[in-house]
């Protein structure tokens, strides 16, 4: 079997892993987002960069990628899995606070850019059919790049960051009518293109929403509760896959794009309790597709028409990235924005997008617009989207710092910037909901302390989530995971599980992430109490100390000792434990040297 594997089969992906491992940690060292690096290694290892020059030197056919096209239909699944985590991110209750900003906001910039690039593409002498379609594909953002920047910044809660994303979003629901438009057009449909015939085109789309919106409510939730009551990683995995690549083929079907399909699972599945597992599952896939995604872009640059036509082309991509900037600036001004939150925006939504291929595409094969001039569009919008991180980095200066860092800022909805569960105080985060977790639960809700928890059993997770606590399913061992249910804002970490190993490995790890936490942790025995002190728990509670300390309460009580020496003693003593437990001689030198950190 070996001898029929050609190595030069595995030359593209070879070259993309190696390309990630080398761009990635070097970017970040410099402080520069990767994106910049994968735009400039497609560029460098496309057809139109050392691809151009292998005919003279044969040997930097090596290093260049030798099947774009196989290269760019695998990276369409980064902007799928990263819709999908958008969704995730997101709520039907936020989604519909920001109605107004999707449908407001977001047809208003669709429209006037469109409008206004297809006006200025007349004024140069082309016809109305090919000048809408350069207008629909130039006047769309690119959500991969947009979204990735906000989220390194952690601007996607900020007001800028909210208004982005909803013009984003209501240009990834114009795709589709833009695509039938086109196809009517290519027919030559013209004078039809607000008949009946439309409205019936847009039928299949209207149901592929419906169908993933009922199936999904019916099946996703039972689906992985299935899964996870199987207890494993790799099914799982495999679960979160079928999800993401299942609802993006089903909304393709029916016409609409992928990313929108995504999206929607996402949303369904950002109300469950298996939220952030499913988050932790796919991030690893979303960032490495994504890659690949940002790498093809590059590649798309036609080196030969850019020297051909450099002031076409560079005077294209300026003045586009100038209109579509001043528009959404105008617009989220009229939309109550400030002025450095609108100018972010506009920056942000400046260039160009990924269904510029799409529609462009689209376009020359119906023969709306010929090749050449869709070429060299193409190449102008490939600009433009590498534009996008300067411009980011720009807009970032001009909004200021004022969120960035920060929970959820004030955003253009109402009352949605409020941390999840619409407290304004972080929670607890309480680990475990078995017996002890649930007396813990009760305990804060008497005093009124909000509180999330994390349990892996989808038994007890269901069953909380029905009696409406905030409990969510998945492995709080992992960084990531403790992540996102809160851990960097939490005053506070309670582990109530039984499980000993499970215990020091949740107490090592919050502790690795924030050394001022308090960490109250559960143990079986004072042996594993100074385990855990050892581990950096502020306290840990054996399980056999409590006991005997209430076994003795009431046989105290019961023969008529006074209630008040009686906690008095019980107090005594157990302090008495807890400063056997926490002597100096008695840790290791770990403990030693986090007890006198904490006492400095």
């Amino acid at each position: 079997m070996e001898g029929h594997v050609s190595p030069g089969e595995y030359k593209d992906v070879v070259l993309f892993l190696a390309t990630a491992g080398v761009i990635v940690p070097l970017f970040r060292r410099w402080r520069i987002s990767p994106i910049l690096g994968f735009l400039g290694a497609g560029v460098v290892l496309g057809p139109f960069g050392l691809g151009a020059l292998s005919g003279s030197f044969p040997w930097l056919s090596y290093f260049t990628i030798a099947n774009p096209e196989e290269i760019a239909q695998l990276a369409e699944f980064g902007v799928v899995f990263l819709l999908f985590m958008i969704g995730l991110e997101l709520s039907w209750e936020r989604l519909r606070l920001m109605r107004r900003w999707v449908f407001g906001l977001g047809a208003l910039q669709v429209a006037l850019c469109l409008g206004a690039i297809a006006l200025a593409a007349m004024a140069l002498g082309l016809p109305p059919a090919p000048a809408a379609a350069i207008g629909a594909a130039l006047a769309l953002s690119s959500t991969a790049v947009v979204m990735q920047i906000l989220t390194e910044h952690k601007r996607q809660h900020s007001q800028a960051g909210r208004a982005t994303f909803s013009v984003l979003l209501f240009q990834d629901l114009a795709v589709a009518p833009m695509l039938v438009t086109l196809a009517i057009l290519g027919r030559g449909g013209e004078g039809e293109v607000f008949s009946p015939r439309l409205l019936l085109a847009f039928a299949p789309a209207a149901i592929g929403v419906m169908a993933l919106l009922a199936f999904g409510r019916l099946l996703l939730r039972p689906m992985l509760k299935s899964v996870a009551r199987a207890k494993s990683e790799e099914l799982f995995m495999a679960a979160c896959l079928l999800v993401v690549i299942g609802a993006g083929l089903v909304s393709a079907l029916t016409g609409l794009s992928m990313a929108l399909g995504a999206f929607i699972a996402g949303l369904l599945l950002a109300e469950t309790e298996y939220r952030h597992e499913v988050e932790v599952t796919i991030e690893p896939f979303k960032g490495l597709l994504l890659g690949l995604f940002f790498l093809s872009v590059g590649i798309g640059l036609d080196l030969s028409l850019l020297a051909a036509k450099p002031l076409v082309i560079l005077g294209m991509s300026a003045g586009v990235v100038l209109l579509n900037a001043v528009v959404i600036y105008l617009l989220g001004r009229l939309f109550g924005l400030p002025a450095r939150g609108a100018a972010e925006a506009g920056l942000l939504l400046a260039g160009g997008g990924e269904f510029a291929y799409v529609i462009l595409s689209t376009a020359m094969a119906d023969g709306v617009v010929s090749r050449p001039l869709g070429q060299t569009v193409l190449v102008a919008a490939t600009i433009s989207m590498m534009c996008i991180p300067l411009l980011a980095a720009l807009g970032l200066k001009i909004g200021g710092r004022m969120t960035a860092g920060q929970g959820l800022a004030p955003e253009p909805a109402p009352s949605s910037d409020q941390p999840e569960g619409g407290h304004e105080t972080p929670p607890v985060l309480v680990v475990g909901y078995g017996r002890v977790g649930k007396l813990v639960g009760d305990m804060l809700h008497r005093h009124d302390i909000p509180w999330v928890g994390a349990e892996r059993d989808p038994k007890l997770v269901e069953s909380a989530r029905h009696a409406g606590e905030q409990l969510f399913f998945g492995d709080a061992s992992r960084p990531e995971f403790l992540k996102r249910c809160g851990l960097e804002t939490a005053p506070a970490l309670v582990v109530t599980m039984d499980a000993p190993e499970g215990v020091e490995a949740i107490v090592a790890t919050a502790r690795a992430m924030r050394p001022d936490l308090t960490i109250v942790a559960r143990a079986r025995d004072a042996r594993q109490a100074q385990r855990l002190y050892e581990l950096g728990a502020t306290d840990a509670v054996p399980e056999t100390v409590e006991a005997s300390l209430q076994l003795s309460e009431a046989v105290l009580v019961e023969i008529g000792v006074p209630m008040g020496l009686i906690i008095a003693s019980i107090h005594e003593r157990r302090d008495e434990f807890r400063k056997a437990l926490n002597r100096p001689e008695a840790l290791g030198g770990r403990a030693r040297r986090y007890r006198r950190a904490q006492e400095s």
